[in-house]
């Protein structure tokens, strides 16, 4: 299931709405918007009634504000007990509206009154229209980076913080929501109730929000603070996992940070269209729903996680972001790097059997896999035009930036980063502030030089490499280190780079954490020391290190002899990522990564089992060719089938949620890696019994057990699943059978999905999401690219024109030289602006693949065949 809402979410995160970036002239700033809306779902617009309190900097005859699709009925501006109408002139191109006045307004405080006309737009962004799966009509914002322009003319930037004081007059029954307490909700006029709301603390336009419709809760409350958790009628029971969710992770956050909840109320708002995964509004968290609603009783405990990370996340930007926010949008990884980097540590309080630590270095390994491209970018990237706003929201934002976080507070000692973050807070609450402010701060709370550290993970693109090479005198353990940067591409790995990491690197040795040893490598050259000889020496204590470790082949072999007993999960997981990196450069032979595989054949955490079936998916796509495939396979069956008989493919009373996990993670690897007949056969009587009684079925089994049985099924299977799709009861199921459309192998269903994802039956959001599945699938890739230029224009205007940008990052799974350059081709004369970076990343990939193929195809060939003998030999 987490494979499903993972793939979902990449894209949905890509996928932020087209910006703006033309700067505001500095001659005014906003103290307080008051802001009346009228919403009409019968002409699907609203008129908006706006006053700006300002404080003007400097003499100016002219105010100029961000607006786009507003019509102007009025304007004027009332500054020293004079008002003066204003003329309207519109920049369409940089959607700004200047307002330009008869005499001089003199430096002070004035006041602007605009009246206006707005769209309730089809687009999932400013403030936009949607329907619930009744068909009820409800009007919601979505104004992250810069579309609360398209809502009310403002100063749409982030450090342009004001009060906000929210009125809507909205259909008599229908709910209003937004980022403050009701202050009071009066009837009328006419068939209409009149709801405002509370002033608003200072905040950034981006996080306002308002929400009109039909809409149903269940509440609670945390230390005070009243918790509310929204749904389309009928569906609010399904946020019991969240609120209980909220509650604790709002109990840690008041505990954690210095600066207690700062927002009054919590309400967490579940949406039926919705651009993004999740957004952090203030006091208003809006959710799709997949991420928000589920039934307990049977919901995937992948999903479950999901759920209670993408809530831990939200609130942990209500401290960073919302309290404290970027100065502009180079900076987002303030925001959003380390809300995912916080999201761990309340659901490791709350659910400390769900073991998030390790969840984190899979975290990380997907970071540094973004991380070792040519195309990536530093953490702290410039960004003006809208396309490179767009572009920042990205794995490196998130990713990236959590694990570095990760790393650095591992350096300094939790206790000590936290007396950092809370520093940081308090200097710049209600605020903004920039990258250097929180490494700053960490730097005068640690005493330690973060601010030397930080700058060479921040503002340089990549990733080091750390090779490390051992020996033995005087009875101490002598480690030669050396770093460089680190790329897929073999023959700029092996070149000469000048760049230079400050890399708080931590070694384990065979004595484990007794013999640990930790330091600073500043230079391209290093040593340390051990005080004991060791067998084998580790090169990323806890796994908690940004950096990839070179072992040489001795050193690996010796590691992996202790591998099970000798090192936690993360570090488990952190060695197949490293052992996996080498051999894409030639470091390693892939003879190395696969004898190490081996090793964990007695493995069962459910993240460890993860790592390696994920690389051995791969290396069976790409690597493997006709003539091995059933010696591939047979080795594969042979790794994982010990753990699968244990297990079995029933749940059984009382097991862990992680053996359950576990559970699917083996139905994966046996039957879509190894096609092991049995595991086929299993998948498929998961798949009748799920499609005949989806309550009767452990959802995480069937989440797994439903793309096997697709790759191998027929059209009266893809019936089925089609119409448990338009049955399903909730989110979850849902998106299992839709993604499920995408993974037969037939041709012809594909062709019947992709079909399918551009009619009206298939809500905008999901149309990308679907046509990139059939993309991502072996058999449908061909197909779906030749799909996507069939009807490219109606891709782009998909979701307000992101379409673009979501196919072009579903290209990087392809592996073949010749689909490359029809993809330049292609790109080149259709042009996506705001993949520009995503576009180089793709054909990078695509490239770095076919070099891997031609590099390891025969090797592998080779090692696979050497199995074969010594297996027959041993009969």
């Amino acid at each position: 299931m987490k494979r499903i809402i993972l793939a979902f979410l990449s894209l949905t995160l890509a996928a932020s709405s087209v910006c703006v970036a033309q700067r505001l002239p500095q001659i005014a700033r906003p103290e307080n918007y008051k802001l009346t809306w009228t919403p009409d779902f019968t002409k699907n617009n609203f008129t908006g009634e706006e006053t700006i309190e300002i404080s003007v900097l400097k003499p100016t005859a002219e105010i100029v504000l961000n607006a786009v699709d507003i019509d102007f009925r009025n304007a004027s501006v009332t500054a020293a007990g004079k008002t003066q109408q204003a003329k309207v002139g519109l920049d369409k191109a940089n959607e700004q509206a200047t307002l330009s006045f008869d005499q001089q307004i003199q430096p002070g405080l004035a006041t602007i009154q605009i009246s206006y006309t707005g769209i309730l737009n089809d687009q999932l962004r400013g403030f936009y229209l949607g329907k619930d799966s009744d068909g009820r009509k409800y009007a919601a914002t979505q104004f992250e980076a810069t579309d609360a322009r398209r809502a009310f003319p403002s100063f749409d930037e982030p450090a342009y913080k004001a009060t906000f004081d929210f009125t809507v007059i909205a259909d008599k029954g229908m709910t209003v929501i937004s980022n403050s307490k009701v202050a009071s909700d009066t009837p009328g006029p006419d068939n209409k109730h009149t709801v405002r709301f509370a002033t608003t603390p200072k905040m950034s336009c981006y996080l306002a929000a308002v929400v009109v419709g039909h809409f149903d809760y269940i509440e609670g409350s945390a230390d005070g603070i009243p918790i509310r958790v929204y749904a389309s009628p009928g569906k609010q029971e399904m946020g019991r996992f969240a609120l209980e969710a909220a509650e604790n992770i709002m109990k840690y956050y008041n505990h954690y940070f210095a600066i207690k909840y700062p927002y009054g109320k919590l309400d967490l708002v579940g949406l039926s269209d919705f651009s993004a995964g999740a957004m952090e509004n203030t006091g208003c968290i809006t959710f799709r729903e997949v991420i928000l609603l589920l039934d307990q009783r049977v919901a995937a405990p992948d999903l479950k996680r999901e759920v209670a990370s993408v809530i831990a996340h939200e609130m942990a930007h209500q401290w960073f972001g919302d309290l404290v926010t970027m100065a502009w949008w180079d900076d987002i990884w303030l925001n959003e790097g380390f809300a995912t980097w916080m999201s761990n540590k309340p659901l490791e309080a709350w659910k400390p059997e769900w073991h998030i630590d390790v969840d984190a270095v899979r975290g990380t390994t997907g970071a540094l896999n973004t991380d070792s491209l040519a195309n990536t970018r530093p953490i702290h990237q410039e960004a003006n035009t809208p396309a490179q706003i767009i572009e920042l929201f990205d794995g490196i934002a998130y990713g990236k930036t959590a694990a570095v976080l990760r790393m650095l507070e591992s350096y300094l000692g939790p206790k000590t980063f936290e007396a950092g973050v809370n520093a940081y807070l308090k200097q710049h609450a209600y605020g903004n502030a920039t990258a250097a402010d929180f490494w700053m701060a960490q730097a005068k709370t640690s005493s330690k030089p973060v601010d030397k550290i930080m700058p060479t993970f921040v503002e340089q693109a990549g990733e080091p490499f750390v090779s490390m090479r051992g020996s033995c005198s005087d009875g101490s353990e002598h480690i030669a280190l050396s770093q460089q940067r680190y790329f897929y591409n073999r023959e700029q790995f092996q070149s000469a780079s000048d760049q230079l990491w400050q890399i708080p690197l931590c070694m384990k040795d065979t004595a484990g954490e007794n013999g640990s040893e930790c330091s600073l490598l500043t230079e391209k050259q290093g040593e340390t020391k051990l005080n004991t000889c060791s067998n084998w020496i580790y090169g990323n204590l806890g796994g908690n290190g940004f950096y990839r470790t070179g072992y040489d082949p001795e050193n690996l072999r010796a590691i992996s002899n202790d591998v099970e007993t000798a090192l936690t999960p993360g570090e488990r997981i952190m060695l197949l990522a490293d052992a996996w990196a080498s051999v894409r450069v030639g470091y390693d032979s892939i003879g190395d990564y696969m004898a190490l595989t081996e090793g964990f054949q007695s493995e069962r955490g459910s993240a460890v089992v993860s790592q390696f079936v994920d690389q051995l998916e791969f290396i069976g796509r790409y690597l493997v060719s006709g003539d091995d495939r059933q010696s591939f396979s047979a080795f594969v069956t042979k790794l994982l089938s010990p753990a699968a008989k244990q297990v079995g493919w029933q749940p059984k009373p009382g097991e862990s949620e992680d053996q359950d996990i576990l559970r699917s993670r083996l139905l994966r690897g046996l039957g879509y890696v190894a096609h092991d007949p049995e595991a086929i056969s299993a998948a498929r009587k998961i798949t009748d019994e799920a499609l005949t009684n989806p309550d009767a079925v452990d959802r995480e089994l069937a989440g797994e057990a439903l793309p096997i049985a697709a790759e191998n099924g027929d059209a009266v299977l893809y019936d089925r699943v089609m119409k448990r799709l338009k049955g399903a009861k909730t989110p979850e199921e849902y998106y299992v059978y839709q993604q499920t459309l995408a993974e037969f192998s037939d041709p012809v269903l594909l062709q019947k999905t992709l079909d399918y994802s551009l009619t009206d039956e298939v809500r905008s959001q999901d149309k990308l999401y679907l046509i990139a599945s059939v993309m991502q699938n072996p058999a449908g890739e061909k197909l779906g690219w030749d799909f996507v230029k069939a009807h490219w224009a109606q891709i782009q205007d998909v979701g307000g024109g992101f379409g673009g940008g979501a196919m072009v990052q579903s290209t990087r799974s392809f592996c073949d030289a010749g689909l490359r350059d029809e993809v330049q081709s292609f790109f080149g004369e259709h042009q996506v602006p705001m993949a520009e970076r995503g576009l180089k990343q793709s054909l990078e990939r695509i490239n770095d693949c076919v070099d891997l193929k031609q590099q390891q195809e025969s090797q592998l060939a080779s090692w696979l065949g050497q199995q074969g003998t010594n297996a027959a030999a041993g009969q």
